[in-house]
């Protein structure tokens, strides 16, 4: 579950770290892709991924692993899903899970420029082209301590910290908001969550 409310917080970087915060409209979908490094107290090494995210009003996240293998979490006002290697792990509803319908508050709070939705969660700090995000209490702060961005147009770069001195460090490209439809892959991801 916190690798999926993970992916949710950084699914919405590309539209709160905007200087000019943007909204997406209801007919508008944000695809990008991502590289992530998880580096963990104790290994020498990071553990990358790497992988593509969709982010559309009013359906909510898609956050797809695709390497080093394919691990599939979907966020939707309903709730929260799960697949590995095509199999699926974990199907949670929002009612099973109240914490997920205000997650997805959230979300749908920075696609539509509902910024208060947004601060009544995090603090929002921005110096320069870099935006800190530091939750306020509650169920986020537990898998997450602060998040930070260097942006351009999009973020750019992402450095999360959670406990016990673990973080991930992400790495966003290929980032384009357009009208294109849903993809039948993408409806059907969607589609998990009921």
């Amino acid at each position: 579950m916190r690798r999926l409310i993970l992916g949710a917080v950084v699914g919405l970087w590309p539209l709160l770290a905007q200087a000019d915060p943007i909204a997406l409209q209801p007919d508008q979908v944000l695809r990008g892709h991502f590289v992530q490094d998880r580096f963990l107290a104790g290994f020498a090494h990071p553990v990358r991924s790497e992988g593509s995210f969709v982010l559309a009003p009013g359906r909510g996240l898609i956050w797809r692993g695709e390497k080093p293998f394919a691990v599939l979490s979907v966020i939707t006002p309903a709730g929260m899903a799960q697949s590995l290697g095509g199999k699926p792990t974990m199907h949670l509803s929002a009612a099973q899970v109240p914490f997920l319908a205000r997650l997805h508050q959230v979300m749908a709070g920075a696609m539509a420029g509902d910024w208060p939705a947004v601060e009544a969660e995090f603090i929002l700090t921005r110096t320069g082209d870099r935006i800190t995000l530091t939750p306020r209490g509650g169920e986020l702060a537990q898998p997450v301590k602060a998040i930070t961005a260097r942006m351009d147009r999009f973020v750019e770069e992402v450095e999360v910290i959670k406990g016990e001195g673990d973080r991930d460090h992400l790495v966003f490209s290929q980032q384009g908001i357009s009208r294109t439809p849903l993809s039948e892959d993408e409806a059907a991801a969607f589609a998990l969550v009921k």
